[in-house]
């Protein structure tokens, strides 16, 4: 392991306590009520109960963030040494052992929290890993974790990046820099259910492609054939893909980014199929708004939108934008077509998202088919980490 910090004992408020000793890996910096001794990114952090004075917790501290300490381990003491981390590296492999098949060759290895390790994310994309990072307390442990990685023969390249936060940081490295092996072409191609997908590992949106909407893109497809498909936020097409291998006679993709609707068109050619791809750059509620205009109609959409609640204080604005994504889709869709509405804004949790979805579909007459939420390699450990919520729905007229 690399040359230990310093250890600091912290003792927490009754409520964080709470939290903590119910598994909880965020520490908010309020709710420290007494503190050893000032500490570095990436110190190792111990909570002690505040009246027994025994072991809680440990984790990594972050003095740059107001999540104070990402907890690592809880119950028993354990050491945080080289054995650690390979044991939790391993036992989060074992998780997604079934994932990795002939036709899928791409998965969430860790998931912050949920795998014991918050704010480090990596995925595999067939034989290159990416590592993405959200906080500096990762940056002493770098090199040993890579070292770890390195000990399983499927992976030849590992590609870094950095959070837009820790881009303004001073960053030991730069956003996309490749820390093992090579790349002929930053896009990489990978398998999910047989279809043929690219991952922008260098420049793309987090570590280049959402594996966190797999299956729904797998059971996208099952719906697809001889289908008019509208596809709506398709950043590069994940959906039209599916919806491509799926056997569907047209796809018309909305984004805002010419780029994105570029790749997503390569991406859909890249199937040998005989599907009409049709690009509309823009606004989406603007073209959803032209498509019912022209009388257009669909028998197969995905409303697949970017986060409309970064913050507490934009959640009734994120409500107005699915109620009127919702209606514009619906007014699209056509009889008997099926609508997958999704959200990815955590600050709208399920409970209002879906009550949302069901007065919405009552006023235009859809019925819903089912709800799916995260892929099985992105397990909500925690609330704050269940962001993803889709509903299939089919208009009965």
């Amino acid at each position: 392991m690399p040359k230990q910090g310093k250890r600091i004992a912290i003792k927490l408020n009754k409520q964080a306590q709470k939290k903590c000793l119910q598994g909880h890996p965020w520490i908010f910096e309020n709710s420290i009520i007494k503190q050893s001794a000032d500490g570095e990114a990436g110190d190792l952090a111990i909570v002690f109960h505040n009246v027994k004075n025994n072991f809680i917790a440990c984790g990594l501290y972050d003095p740059n963030s107001f999540i104070r300490v990402n907890i690592l381990h809880a119950g028993k003491p354990v050491q945080i040494n080289t054995q650690w981390f390979r044991q939790t590296l391993h036992a989060a492999l074992q998780k997604r052992r079934n994932i990795r098949t002939e036709k899928t060759n791409a998965f969430r290895w860790i998931y912050g929290g949920a795998d014991h390790l918050p704010h480090l994310i990596i995925d595999i994309f067939s034989n290159v890993l990416v590592i993405k990072l959200y906080s500096t307390i990762w940056y002493p442990y770098l090199d040993e974790i890579i070292s770890l990685i390195k000990e399983h023969s499927f992976v030849e390249t590992i590609v870094l990046r950095l959070s837009r936060k820790l881009q303004e940081l001073n960053p030991i490295y730069e956003d996309g820099t490749i820390l093992y092996g090579s790349l002929e072409n930053e896009s990489v191609h990978f398998l999910e259910g047989g279809a043929l997908m690219r991952a922008n590992v260098i420049r793309g949106h987090k570590t280049g492609f959402f594996l966190d909407h797999r299956q729904n893109r797998i059971q996208f497809a099952s719906f697809a054939r001889g289908k008019k498909v509208l596809d709506v936020f398709c950043y590069n097409g994940g959906f039209s893909v599916h919806a491509a291998t799926g056997g569907a006679k047209e796809i018309h993709a909305i984004d805002i980014s010419k780029k994105a609707l570029a790749d997503a068109e390569v991406n859909v050619n890249a199937q040998n199929s005989k599907a009409t791809f049709v690009s509309h750059a823009g606004d989406a509620f603007e073209i959803l708004e032209q498509l019912q205009k022209k009388k257009n109609q669909f028998d197969l959409i995905v409303v697949d939108p970017p986060s409309f609640a970064k913050s507490n204080a934009e959640y009734d604005g994120a409500i107005r934008k699915y109620r009127r994504l919702f209606s514009l889709a619906s007014n699209v869709l056509a009889n008997k077509g099926i609508l997958l509405f999704a959200s990815c804004s955590s600050r709208v949790s399920s409970e209002d998202f879906f009550a949302l979805v069901e007065k919405m579909a009552a006023q235009h007459s859809l019925i819903e088919l089912q709800r799916t939420g995260h892929d099985i390699d992105h397990p909500p450990a925690f609330e704050e980490m269940n962001y993803l919520k889709c509903s299939y729905l089919q208009k009965e007229k």
